[in-house]
């Protein structure tokens, strides 16, 4: 993750002409302006549409003795996508396609209570074989209030180009 001491959170983007292939380049490091708490209704109700059974999402007395505490572990993949929901603001506002998602990996438990904050650095900029957009790759980081990692990604993201959408 990069050095957080150095990073300080994004404005709001979405009613700004931001976000365009052209805006992003390597190195580029935020936090995103948003946090997020997830309480029991994500995990409960998602973890449960997707019938993942594992008694550490849905047990409580189960987790009671459990290593990583007298609380339920929240499903991965709701930290996961609210990571990348929150830094979609910055880096997908005008994303065409969303490409790729690689090196997805579960750093820490995430619990009820538990606020997620995103963090992202441009790693790559490359044309695509569309004149009217380019590739835009991104890492990823979910962290909590306490700047304990839980989520980290690597993102690829097909984005306009001002120069053809924009008159």
């Amino acid at each position: 993750m990069p050095d957080t001491q150095s990073l300080t959170p994004s404005e709001p983007t979405m009613t700004e002409d931001s976000a365009w292939f052209e805006s992003f380049e390597v190195g580029q490091r935020w936090r995103h302006f948003r946090g997020a708490t997830i309480d029991e209704v994500e995990n409960q109700l998602i973890t449960k549409l997707v019938m993942n059974t594992a008694q550490e999402h849905w047990n409580e007395a189960a987790m009671a003795d459990s290593p990583w505490g007298k609380s339920r572990l929240v499903f991965g993949l709701i930290t996961g996508s609210l990571t990348l929901g929150l830094a979609s603001q910055d880096t997908a506002e005008n994303a065409l396609a969303e490409l790729s998602l690689d090196g997805i990996r579960f750093k820490s438990g995430v619990f009820h209570g538990d606020s997620i904050y995103a963090y992202t650095e441009v790693i790559g900029v490359e044309p695509s074989d569309r004149p009217d957009a380019g590739i835009v790759e991104f890492q990823h980081w979910g962290a909590t209030a306490d700047m304990r990692i839980v989520f980290e990604c690597c993102r690829k993201v097909l984005i306009k180009r001002r120069s053809h959408w924009r008159a």
